[in-house]
This record gives C-alpha cells, structure tokens and sequence, in this order.
C-alpha cells in the first residue's frame, strides 16, 4: 500500500493545490511504513493537474490532506485514491496515526478556493 501527504518542509501542506512535494510511503502488510520518496508537485491547482493519475499509476490508495476543495477530492476518488482531509503535523506522525486508526476524515472542503477548481 502507499500513502501521500501534501508536504511543505516535511510538514502536511494546508493547500493541496500548491504544496511543495508529494510524500509518498510505501506500507508492508504489518501497516509499517517501510520506504519513503518525495514526488515534485505540479504548477497551479492539484486538481487540474495529473497529479492524481501519477500517484495512482504509483500504487497510491490513500491521501492524507489538510485542506482541499471538492474538486480535488473527485479527481483524487476518481484514481482510486481514498482522501483524508483535516490533517496537519509533521508527514511520517500523520501517516503512522493514520496506520494506527487514529485519524478520522474533518469532512472539510476548502470552500475559498472552490471556483479555482470546480469542473
């Protein structure tokens, strides 16, 4: 399994959209993060962007986000990619409580930037 995080300075990014890098960890069966890589981010709005398609074709199932709108939570769903919003912290804490069951979905859509990416 492999797990992304919007990532600013080895923190979770508040903005999906224009974080830094991707941080992607690659998870064994016992749910221990086992290897970790950093993937650039895109120009502009993450939605509009084939960000969720390069994670996808990675193996990535789940994103752990702070923020984002409801158009990047589609495209994100329409990979395959399962999105957590509400996270912040530093980016192996959050994926780690995340593996541990800690973690549960804000349910918060970035509504300030919905007309940026709507489709």
């Amino acid at each position: 399994m492999k797990i992304a995080l919007p990532t600013h300075q080895n923190q979770i990014d508040s903005h999906f959209g224009h974080c830094e890098y991707f941080t992607v960890f690659s998870v064994d069966d016992s749910k221990k993060i086992i290897s970790q890589e950093t993937i650039a981010s895109p120009e502009g709005c993450g939605c509009k962007s084939n960000i969720a398609f390069i994670l996808a074709d990675m193996g990535v199932t789940v994103m752990l986000a702070g923020n984002m709108g409801d158009g990047a939570v589609n495209v994100l769903n329409n990979a395959g990619i399962e999105v957590l919003r509400g996270c912040s912290g530093d980016v192996k804490e959050v994926a780690t409580a995340w593996l541990n069951g800690t973690l549960v979905d804000s349910g918060e859509s970035c509504h300030a930037h919905d007309h940026e990416c709507s489709h």
